[in-house]
């Protein structure tokens, strides 16, 4: 669905026009952050008032003890808590928040993070908002008046954050119409709104994935000031940051003409190889037609390494690397061969001078090179229907102290 226009909550609104809030399910990737989860747990608490209905879910993907400090801090804590600890993190902290999704209960899920930069004093706050405006996605950002990022640690992050936002805001203006801050990690979904096989996170901006390929139907604001790390080290990263880059061209390529875009572009970067092997072989005083040859399959070996990580990363594991490279390469090479009988025919039969029956056969090889590659190498899983994720709320009995389930992992999911 296309949104219909975002709303932006802003600061002095009646606490009267704020319906309390419904059921919540609290998501919450961790990553070796046992220093910070008891005073979260804590917080939390404090915020939410007991008469609603609320759980915890921690996504845990850590290499130290903090399943075990979220279980024997739970027991303090007057919500159900649980942990879902995955031995591979796949999707990274982006794929935790879908896990965290599919296991919740309540209609509203809020995401946060586990180092308190994200003030659990809003949670209530983001439903609340999210039901009286009839929002599918409350968005806590620091870009509103009211907001600030004063948690982020000098100016190298702020100039980053803001770069990756303008970046993201470019590419798709039309999903984040409304958003000004799609790169926070703070915010509350309607889980009818989210959709399982659709999502494919890569890296820790969930949100970015959410608001491109679900499209809530209408999206509120509210500002919030980013806090302070309360403990451990930050997890960005300039890896975390190369994929965050590899998530953008994911999605922006997702429909079939934009891969086909970028499928050119990337063929016409394998000029540069080429013709830098071809000035090498001939200089070395091989003849043109074997040193063309070879210097082509310098282009070819360079636009299937681009295609592999750039264009079907998600689709590598259809096939063995080696079946992947001998059927692109076969391809690549067809078109050679393929392009002087077109040419020829375009000339006899159509009458074309050779310029334009050249550069339609160009075109009309690059097409054919397109959809093979992407049938025939990366071949698709079978498509299938969006399932929606399960239904149901939270009963709203009174709760006495609850203990946190014992840790699962992602096989127990549903």
């Amino acid at each position: 669905m296309q949104p219909t226009g975002a709303e932006h909550v802003l600061p002095g609104i009646d606490p009267e026009d704020v319906a309390e809030p419904g059921a919540v399910t609290v998501v919450i990737p961790t990553y070796n952050e046992s220093a910070n989860v008891r005073e979260l747990l804590r917080r939390i608490a404090e915020s939410v008032p007991a008469r609603i209905p609320c759980e915890i879910v921690f996504v845990d993907d850590s290499t130290d003890d903090t399943p075990a400090v979220i279980t024997d801090a739970a027991r303090d804590c007057p919500f159900p808590v649980s942990v879902i600890h995955r031995e591979t993190p796949a999707g990274g902290l982006g794929g935790a928040v879908v896990e965290g999704i599919a296991a919740a209960t309540a209609d509203w899920v809020v995401v946060m993070d586990a180092d308190l930069q994200h003030p659990p004093a809003l949670v209530p706050d983001l439903v609340a908002i999210g039901d009286t405006h009839d929002a599918d996605l409350v968005v806590a950002s620091r870009y509103l008046p009211g907001g600030s990022r004063a948690g982020l640690a000098g100016g190298y992050r702020v100039a980053v954050s803001r770069g990756a936002t303008g970046l993201a805001k470019a590419l798709f203006p039309r999903a984040l119409r409304g958003i000004s801050d799609p790169m926070s990690g703070f915010f509350a979904v309607r889980r009818a709104a989210v959709t399982s096989d659709t999502l494919k996170p890569l890296g820790y901006k969930i949100l970015l994935e959410l608001a491109v390929r679900c499209r809530p139907r209408r999206v509120a604001e509210v500002p919030f000031v980013f806090q302070d790390r309360f403990a451990g080290q930050s997890k960005s990263t300039a890896r975390e940051g190369l994929r965050f880059l590899r998530h953008l061209v994911e999605l922006r390529t997702a429909s079939p003409l934009a891969r086909m875009v970028v499928f050119g572009l990337i063929g016409l970067t394998g000029f540069v190889p080429n013709l830098a092997a071809l000035y090498v072989l001939t200089g070395a005083g091989l003849h043109y037609l074997p040193a063309e040859v070879l210097a082509n399959q310098l282009g070819v070996a360079w636009n299937f390494l681009l295609i592999e990580v750039l264009l079907f990363r998600d689709r590598r594991h259809h096939r063995h690397w080696a079946d992947r490279v001998g059927r692109f390469a076969l391809l690549a090479n067809a078109d050679l061969v393929l392009r002087i009988p077109l040419i020829a025919l375009f000339v006899g039969q159509l009458h074309l001078a050779v310029l334009p029956a050249t550069a339609l056969a160009l075109l009309t090889t690059f097409v054919l090179r397109f959809a093979g590659t992407e049938a025939l190498v990366y071949l698709p899983r079978a498509a299938r229907g969006p399932r929606p994720l399960r239904t149901g709320r939270l009963p709203r009995a009174a709760r006495g102290p609850r203990a946190a389930r014992p840790p699962r992992t992602g096989r127990d999911l549903p």
